[in-house]
């Protein structure tokens, strides 16, 4: 997936293999539209649906729309196939938050691309660690494998989470 320069102050463009017309554009969200609202009502359901609920740590529409937080969506077409957040926890701590991927794009590079556009910003930021918490039931096996596979390993809580036994705190050092 190759990166294509941004334009009108967008942000920046993913290419996507295939016939070079299909690119995923990802950009900073005002958390206003309908399509990520019920994304984000879709990715609390699921939340709720494998973890009790004083373990479930998602950020709701007016706590993604804090001044601490980042928040992308990527499109294609004029479609949502997923978003993802970045929390400044310090000056060189950031936390990765509400990353979801709309079930039918799963398995189309849409978590990777953003990804890899999240570490990008968070080493601009200066950032020196980056954080998250994901769950530990069965469930979220294909988004600890995806943080494994750029790097994260498991690691105490952080912040102001403690030890609970659905959550799974990961890190890497940038």
């Amino acid at each position: 997936m190759g990166l294509i320069a941004g334009s009108g102050g967008r942000g920046p463009h993913y290419e996507t293999p295939g016939d070079g017309e299909t690119t995923m554009e990802i950009r900073i969200d005002d958390l206003c539209g309908p399509e990520i609202a019920k994304l984000l009502q879709e990715h609390l359901e699921e939340m709720f649906l494998h973890s009790p609920p004083e373990s479930v740590h998602a950020l709701d529409l007016e706590k993604l729309r804090r001044p601490e937080v980042t928040f992308w969506t990527v499109w294609e077409g004029g479609e949502l196939l997923g978003c993802g957040a970045l929390k400044a926890l310090d000056p060189t701590h950031g936390e990765i938050k509400s990353m979801r991927t709309a079930t039918k794009h799963l398995r189309k590079g849409v978590a990777a691309a953003l990804m890899r556009h999240i570490l990008k910003v968070a080493r601009a930021r200066g950032y020196r660690r980056l954080s998250l918490e994901t769950g530990a039931p069965d469930a979220f096996q294909p988004a600890r494998t995806l943080y494994e596979r750029f790097g994260f390993e498991e690691c105490g809580p952080f912040g102001e989470y403690v030890e609970d036994p659905y959550s799974v705190f990961m890190a890497i050092e940038l």
